[in-house]
């Protein structure tokens, strides 16, 4: 007999994170042998036991991984109420994927997209400090001392963060900066500048921990 929670069940068979299958849950979406539960801490038999999400049978996927330069005018998300459309219409396969991390909706470059949840958890978790790097344009150039302010700390949402590193594109253009950063909070780049009083027209994301 092999038991393991009912939540890292759900994210090694593709469906989401860890933290986002709790989620699921917790919205009541999730039975097992047909009875709903709400229990995060709840142990289920791979071999026995049968989990539903929304009605579907979850099966074991086999685990795929895309990389994906996203463009501008896509949501990172697998369905959008607004109808707008999401990364993973761009990308063919069977399996129900989902991307790693968030790209903001005009927001360019590197981009995950799998169905392995174990893999997106240890990625994105803040604890393994995955460094994400950046490409940024300014709406005026960024002055010597707010990029050094940058590195030390900013407090935003109530919450202090930090650049890794802040360097310019070239010794002429302060508009353009290399920005690397280890936190994934959402927009957190755009909200970095814009509390020192910059607009970021254009972001692209370069690389991603390894992924470039």
């Amino acid at each position: 007999m092999k038991t393991t929670r009912l939540n890292k069940f759900l994210s090694e068979c593709g469906i989401a994170s860890r933290r986002k299958s709790e989620e699921l849950i917790l919205q009541g979406r999730v039975t097992v042998n047909g009875n709903i539960v709400l229990d995060l801490a709840t142990q289920i038999d791979t071999a026995k036991d049968v989990v539903h999400l929304d009605g579907e049978k979850i099966k074991s996927a086999h685990k795929v991984y895309f990389l994906l330069h996203k463009p501008k005018g896509f949501i990172t998300s697998t369905s959008d109420e607004k109808d707008r459309r999401t990364v993973v219409e761009l990308i063919n396969t069977r399996e129900k994927i989902f991307p790693v991390g968030r790209l903001d909706f005009n927001t360019t470059g590197v981009l995950l997209l799998t169905n392995d949840g174990e893999f997106s958890n240890f990625i994105t978790h803040p604890r393994n400090k995955i460094p994400r790097e950046y490409l940024a344009t300014l709406n005026k150039p960024l002055e010597e001392e707010d990029r050094l302010q940058l590195l030390k700390a900013i407090t935003i949402e109530g919450k202090r963060g930090k650049f890794n590193e802040v360097t310019y594109s070239s010794p002429t253009n302060h508009k353009h900066v290399r920005v690397i950063t280890v936190e994934g909070r959402n927009h957190f780049v755009k909200n970095m500048f814009a509390a020192l009083g910059y607009f970021v027209s254009k972001l692209e994301r370069k690389s991603f921990g390894p992924l470039i």
